[in-house]
C-alpha cells in the first residue's frame, strides 16, 4: 500500500504520516528528511536543494525525484509506504507513478489535509529546532522548560530559514499555484481522500490518521 500526504507546509501532515505507517507498517518517506540527509552528508544534490530550501521554494523536480528513487529501493519498502512531500507538482505526481508501476504498485490513497493559511503561518512561526538533536519546541503550545535551550540535550533552539513567516507565506503561495493540478490528478485517479484539521474544526494530526485508518480498515 502506498500513500500519498497532500496539504500545505505546516498542515499537520508529517505528525499525521508517522502515526499511519506505524500503525499500517508502512516506511514513512518524508521528503525533508531525504534532504536534510543529504545536507548533513554534504552531497551534490543536497547543496543544490538547499539553495532553494532557504528561500522557501520547490526543489527542482529532477533533484527530488532522484532522492525518493534511491529511496524507494530500500528494503523496508517492501509493504508500502507512507510518501510526505512528494509529490508536489503534477509532473512529480506523474513520475512517482511510473516509479511505482515499475514496481507493481500504485498511489492507493492521496490524502490531503486541509487547514486554514492563517494558522499554518502563526504555527510555524512558533516552532524553535534544536541545533544539535533536531528536536522541535513551539513557543506557545510546547515551549521548551528554558527559553532557547532544548529540554532533550541541552542544545541551541533556533528558527529554521524556512520557519520565518515571510518565507512560510511565501511557501503557501508556492503550495497554492501547484495544489489544484495535484488534488485534481488524484481526483481524476480516484484516490483522494479529504479531511479537514487545525483548531478551526477542533481536529488534531491524530484524529486525522485514526479516521484515516478507520476509512482503510472498513474499505
Amino acid at each position: 500500500m502506498f500513500i500519498v500526504l497532500l496539504g500545505a507546509p505546516g498542515s499537520g501532515k508529517g505528525t499525521a504520516g508517522k502515526i499511519i505507517a506505524e500503525d499500517l507498517k508502512l516506511a514513512h518517506i518524508s521528503t525533508g528528511d531525504l534532504f536534510r540527509e543529504n545536507l548533513k552528508n554534504e552531497t551534490e544534490l543536497g547543496k543544490e536543494a538547499k539553495e532553494y530550501m532557504d528561500k522557501g521554494e520547490l526543489v527542482p523536480d529532477k533533484v527530488t525525484i532522484k532522492m525518493l528513487k534511491d529511496r524507494l529501493n530500500s528494503d523496508d519498502v517492501e509493504n508500502g509506504a507512507v510518501l510526505d512531500g512528494f509529490p508536489r507538482t503534477g509532473v512529480q505526481a506523474v513520475s512517482l507513478d511510473k516509479m511505482l508501476g515499475e514496481m507493481n504498485a500504485k498511489v492507493d490513497m492521496a490524502l490531503n489535509i486541509d487547514v486554514p493559511f492563517e494558522e499554518i503561518v502563526e504555527r510555524i512561526a512558533n516552532r524553535r529546532s534544536c541545533k544539535n538533536c533536531g528536536e522541535i519546541y513551539n513557543v506557545v503550545f510546547n515551549p521548551p522548560k528554558q527559553e532557547g535551550i532544548c529540554d532533550k540535550c541541552g542544545g541551541e533552539l533556533y528558527q529554521r530559514e524556512d520557519q520565518k513567516p515571510e518565507v512560510v507565506e511565501n511557501r503557501l503561495k508556492v503550495y497554492s499555484e501547484t495544489a489544484e493540478e495535484l488534488i485534481n490528478h488524484y481526483k481524476n485517479a480516484g484516490v483522494l481522500y479529504d479531511a479537514k484539521a487545525g483548531d478551526a474544526v477542533g481536529k488534531t494530526s491524530y484524529d486525522v490518521a485514526k479516521e484515516v485508518e478507520e476509512y482503510i480498515k472498513n474499505k
